[in-house]
């Protein structure tokens, strides 16, 4: 007998309680507002992309999600592929924790991803052999489909969907993102890629209507760094046009409203492109840096990659130190510098081990840097 989904999802009431109770030790600013919907978020979430394989970071996973969910952190991003899948039911588990200790699922923003393949028992030996088996026999893609062990299907995205919803044991995800597309436009071009991904968006849009999902968009690593004539660069107006078509098809009104409204980069103190680089169009002529357009387009950004792999906690730049004397140690400096970037609506950080969870609960109780001092920063590192 299956066990029965976790209904409900964010609502900004709820969201709001949860500021007022789980988070009335965290300091003004901790807070981000989510569109004109004004849930909630937290300005720092927990990202579940490291560590082994293993039941014991499985445990500690649980244990950090439920403790960040009951100390006012509300925002908790995991994928269909992360660690095999054993990531996003390791969050289901801290999620069941946390229920258990008061909160409520209408208070957390939950967030899968989709793309790679989920390798349930680990890497196979021979890839094509699998995805003959896995993917093409069971009607989920096609070899065309294929590049770099990700999947770019209508079928296989609705599979990696249901699988998170099943594994996080939610009915409805608060959002669901195709992670990295850019890695096919080397294979198939850009105009191949976006095809395929509006016909995705359909997908998504029908988990909308079917109220198994709130909002999608895209996590990219590349996408929205590069240069606009770079191969690899991703628009968010042109992902719009294309979430466009795809909300008109399944709701079969013109007038129907997308529901793409999440977007993901690395963004951190030595890749700073998202705040410096002015690539994204927004009209009226106007370009805007991806961190600026999103806010201007209505679209939520999170920011990936916000301790560099680990490296950003053992060093920093010397701008941030100087802005930042105060903080404990360069992990924490690395976190309030994201968090304090104007237009970023929650930084992500992977947290495995449960002391390092100590220095997200540090960082929420600080007000984010104000804007000038923020900016300086970007002045000594000219």
């Amino acid at each position: 007998m299956t066990t029965p989904l976790i209904p409900g999802y964010c609502t900004m009431l709820a969201s709001k309680q949860y500021a007022a109770s789980f988070g009335k030790d965290c300091a003004e600013g901790h807070y981000s507002d989510f569109l004109n919907v004004h849930l909630r978020l937290s300005s720092i979430g927990i990202g579940t992309f490291p560590g082994a394989p293993t039941d014991e970071v499985d445990a500690q996973y649980a244990e950090i999600i439920a403790q960040a969910l009951t100390h006012g952190i509300n925002v908790v991003d995991t994928g269909a592929h992360y660690r095999y899948g054993r990531s996003p039911a390791a969050v289901g588990a801290g999620v069941k924790q946390a229920l258990e200790a008061g909160v409520k699922r209408e208070q957390m923003f939950l967030v899968s991803k989709g793309g790679f393949l989920s390798f349930r028992d680990g890497p196979p030996p021979d890839l094509q052999a699998w995805f003959h088996s896995e993917i093409v026999a069971k009607g989920l893609g096609r070899a065309e489909d294929l590049t770099q062990a990700h999947c770019i299907s209508p079928e296989y995205i609705g599979f990696q969907l249901e699988l998170s919803r099943q594994l996080m044991g939610v009915e409805t995800l608060d959002a669901f993102l195709i992670d990295q597309p850019e890695v096919h436009i080397p294979a198939i071009g850009k105009d191949q890629l976006n095809r395929k991904l509006e016909k995705v968006f359909m997908v998504l849009e029908q988990a909308v209507k079917d109220k198994k999902l709130r909002y999608y968009g895209i996590s990219t690593f590349n996408g929205f760094r590069v240069e606009t004539d770079d191969p690899l660069f991703q628009s968010i107006t042109s992902m719009q046009g294309h979430a466009e078509k795809a909300a008109r098809a399944i709701w079969k009104d013109d007038q129907a409203k997308h529901q793409f409204k999440v977007v993901q980069m690395p963004f951190n103190q030595v890749m700073q492109e998202g705040f410096t680089r002015f690539s994204q169009a927004t009209g009226q002529g106007n370009i805007g840096s991806t961190i600026q357009a999103a806010h201007q387009l209505g679209v939520y950004l999170m920011a990936s990659h916000t301790l560099f792999k680990g490296h950003l906690a053992s060093q920093a730049v010397d701008a941030v130190i100087q802005a930042m004397p105060m903080l404990k140690n360069h992990a924490q400096r690395a976190i309030q510098f994201n968090r304090s970037t104007p237009g970023v609506g929650t930084t992500l950080v992977g947290v495995s081990t449960p002391a390092h969870l100590e220095d997200i609960l540090a960082v929420m109780k600080l007000p984010p840097l104000d804007k000038t001092a923020y900016l300086k920063m970007y002045e000594r590192t000219e």
